[in-house]
Formats: structure tokens, sequence, C-alpha cells
């Protein structure tokens, strides 16, 4: 298979192993907001197995494509060799874009497990219902709040410590232009 290849312990409840995979997409989180992008981390699972794994990085690659889910959804293509991840599973720590909910649909990702709802573009159940439209071709399982204060959490400060950087970047033009 890959590289990665981490296996889930054996003898988990299906709730454990989402525990288990969610933290994995949260420390690529972490990865993803030390390096300046919004703390999104993904991962994708066959058979108990990690195959691919992803992070936002559209600032880093000039690439608005650049979200966790399409980095580990490619990846995973890629190991597979194929574009169809058929019974694979995307664990990720933010409710899917419209982008990333349709290129799971495309895939023919078996299950979606999310932390925290995106309430202005959550493709999965909160703004859009993307997954399981009727008029789509394949549908795609989703369960959410796997691990969602902690990564709620992690996305609320970031957006809190970016609001204060600008707050505090707009002070200082203020105080320079009044010299």
């Amino acid at each position: 298979m890959s590289e990665l290849e981490p296996m889930c312990p054996e003898g988990m409840t299906q709730e454990e192993q989402d525990e288990f995979w969610m933290e994995q997409a949260y420390q690529l989180a972490l990865r993803s907001q030390e390096e300046g992008e919004v703390p999104v981390g993904a991962v994708v699972v066959l058979d108990n197995r990690l195959i691919a794994e992803g992070w936002n990085q559209p600032i880093q690659k000039h690439d608005p494509t650049a979200h966790a889910e399409m980095m580990a959804l490619q990846k995973a293509g890629k190991v597979l060799q194929n574009y169809r991840l058929v019974d694979t599973t995307l664990y990720v720590t933010l409710e899917p874009c419209p982008m990333c909910a349709s290129a799971m649909v495309h895939a023919r990702v078996k299950r979606l497990v999310y932390a925290a709802e995106d309430l202005k573009t959550g493709a999965a159940d909160s703004a859009f219902q993307l997954l399981n439209h009727a008029r789509m071709n394949h549908q795609v399982e989703s369960v959410s709040g796997v691990l969602r204060e902690k990564c709620s959490a992690l996305l609320s400060r970031f957006f809190q410590q970016r609001r204060q950087a600008h707050k505090e970047a707009k002070r200082l033009a203020a105080k320079k232009s009044s010299i």
C-alpha cells in the first residue's frame, strides 16, 4: 500500500476507531496551523489502515483547491492506483465545503466522519447536503461531532488570533500614519 500504513489497534468499537482516526486528522490540523494555514486535517482510511493524509495548504501552494480533504483524496487515489476510493472513510476536522464534498461523491468515498460543523459553507449537513442529495449518483454516509469540542476550539483560537493580529496591524498602521 503506502509507507503510511499505521493501523488502528484491534478490538476497538466503531466509535473508538472514529476517535482514533480523528486524532490523526487533528495532528495534521496542528501542522496546517504551524504552516500559517487554517487548521484543518484529513486522513483516508481503508480496512482500518491509513492510506493517505492531507492538511490545508492553499496559501502555501497558491492553490484554492489545496484543502485538507482534496490533498488526502488525491494521495489516496495514487496509493490505490484508482480515482474511485470505494470502501474508504475520510476523517476531517471540519465539515467539508461543496468542492470537497463533490470530490468525495465523485471518488465514491463510502463514509465521511467530521468533527466541527461549518455553518457557513459545510456541505455534508450544515449549509448544504451534497453527500446525500437525491440527484447525486453516489451517496456518502456521514457522521458528525467526533472530537467536536477539541477541533472547534482549535479553529476558534486560530481565527481569534488572526482577528487580533489584524486589529493590531490596523492600530500600528494608524499610529504610523499619524506621525
